[in-house]
């Protein structure tokens, strides 16, 4: 065999790109999660419910950048575009350390310890200035972050066929487990050293080395000097006894003409119900085993659930994406079919949820740790599978755009969760005994509330995503 006929494997050098910038994504995100307890909510005198607003915020604008993001990336390409995304969340997440310095000019204060030790009407003052300003930051921050799923879902298009595009982004996907992963192990450890600022400098820097790569290692596969023409028949094999108007058909889908197919319908509501869930345990982990168990982000222990928490959902979350290809392979199912029995099997993990809160109060922390980072595995491996319906069911030229329309609804459903636990947990830890649920009273009665909804929102979505589209249907634009 010649060298010529040995395929090239440029397609995971593809994925090992989009693995990082996911990775940068998340961190990047969690980065206030991680600070907010310990070092920002003393310094800015904020309330739980402040912080819900403004993951919740974060979270509704997030849902409408995607709507446009989708549409972006494919007007744009996906070179320019997934470069255009991640400088500017990257911009966004370095924006936030300037938040203290602007705050104390706003209200005027001198330093950061004024703003520590200030009492009375002020106090009020520098919450609402402080919450504004990382408001903006935010938006920035969700705008190009809207970016990166549905630049990476449509190269995930671009370089995979369909039988491998669960596992492919399951892989990148890992990204987000990997992120929340290093970010306990190195954010709090920042923060506590260098100051809370320094830790989203360092942390949003990253995304612009991240750019510089992206310039000179992407191009299309047909135009890529990586890709020899054994990988690119590989690529393509979809494409061969496919219908003729399905392969050639690269017309832009409009908003209105995607929302008229039940498949956009399935996709979007699967989202809804469900990407609220890992943000949830994204934004509050940190704070809950602050709350109920009083200890810290910055802790060695505190550093010790995160990292393991984490770790769990990394490992196991990798099977996600191989579990359709063996039902595939193994079984003979069509692509469509063997990804939704593989979701419904993920869809039962989250019920471990209402564990949590009964068995945290038995055997402490780790045990909430350990339901958690089985609910977080399950919801990556659900969140890969979902992601390549689209693939499956759209072409190629409106991947993007349908990707996008799914985060929006995603992030609507996260919105909801966050913004109405915030304001839950306030209210419960003012009720204090006199609110009860499920045996439990005060704030922990309100985290149990919000483990219940997390529990039943995956067996939610199946049900409804298989109502719509209960077999194979592909979508050709017209």
């Amino acid at each position: 065999m010649s060298k010529k006929d040995i395929m090239t494997n440029w397609r995971w050098v593809m994925c090992a790109m989009l693995f990082f910038a996911t990775t940068v994504n998340y961190m990047d995100r969690q980065v206030l999660s991680l600070t907010f307890k310990e070092f920002i909510q003393p310094e800015f005198h904020w309330t739980d419910s402040d912080y819900g607003t403004i993951t919740g915020v974060f979270s509704i604008a997030y849902a409408i950048f995607c709507l446009f993001a989708g549409k972006f990336i494919d007007w744009m390409g996906t070179k320019k575009g997934y470069l255009w995304a991640i400088i500017v969340w990257s911009l966004g997440a370095v924006m936030h350390a300037g938040c203290g310095w602007v705050t104390e000019s706003i209200v005027g204060l001198e330093s950061k310890a004024a703003l520590l030790e200030a009492t009375g009407t002020i106090v009020s003052t520098i919450s609402m200035v402080s919450v504004y300003l990382f408001l903006f930051c935010r938006l920035i921050l969700g705008l190009g972050e809207a970016g990166n799923f549905p630049a990476a879902i449509k190269v995930t298009a671009e370089y995979f066929p369909k039988k491998d595009r669960a596992f492919a982004t399951a892989l990148f996907n890992a990204g987000a487990s990997v992120g929340a992963l290093a970010a306990p192990a190195t954010i709090p450890l920042l923060a506590k050293s260098l100051g809370w600022e320094m830790a989203f400098i360092i942390i949003g820097a990253l995304g612009f080395l991240w750019a510089g790569i992206w310039i000179f290692v992407y191009d299309k596969p047909e135009e890529s000097k990586h890709v020899n023409e054994a990988e690119l028949e590989y690529i393509h094999q979809d494409e061969k006894d496919a219908p003729k108007q399905e392969v050639k058909d690269e017309k832009q889908m409009s908003f209105g003409e995607a929302f008229k197919h039940k498949q956009t319908w399935s996709f979007a509501f699967g989202k809804f119900m469900t990407d609220g869930v890992w943000w949830f345990f994204l934004f509050w982990a940190p704070a809950y085993f602050q709350d109920q168990f009083g200890i810290k982000a910055s802790d060695p222990q505190g550093i010790a659930l995160i990292f393991t928490l984490y770790a769990i959902v990394t490992v196991v979350s990798l099977f996600g994406g191989y579990l359709p290809k063996i039902f595939v392979e193994k079984k003979g199912m069509e692509p469509y079919a063997g990804r939704m029995r593989a979701m419904l099997i993920f869809a039962f993990f989250p019920i471990f949820a209402l564990f949590a809160q009964p068995l945290g109060g038995i055997y402490g922390p780790w045990a909430v740790a350990i339901i958690i980072g089985i609910v977080g595995a399950a919801h990556q491996s659900w969140s890969a599978n979902i992601f390549s319906t689209t693939g499956d069911m759209f072409p190629k030229s409106a991947v993007a755009t349908i990707t996008g329309i799914g985060a929006m609804a995603g992030g609507i459903g996260s919105f909801l969760i966050n913004k109405g636990s915030g304001m839950l947990f306030t209210h419960a830890d003012k009720m204090g005994e006199a609110f009860q649920f499920f045996g439990f009273s005060g704030k922990p009665a309100g985290y149990m509330i919000i483990f219940c909804i997390c529990a039943v929102a995956y067996l939610i979505g199946w049900t409804v995503m298989k109502s719509l589209v209960p077999k194979y249907e592909p979508v050709v634009v017209k």
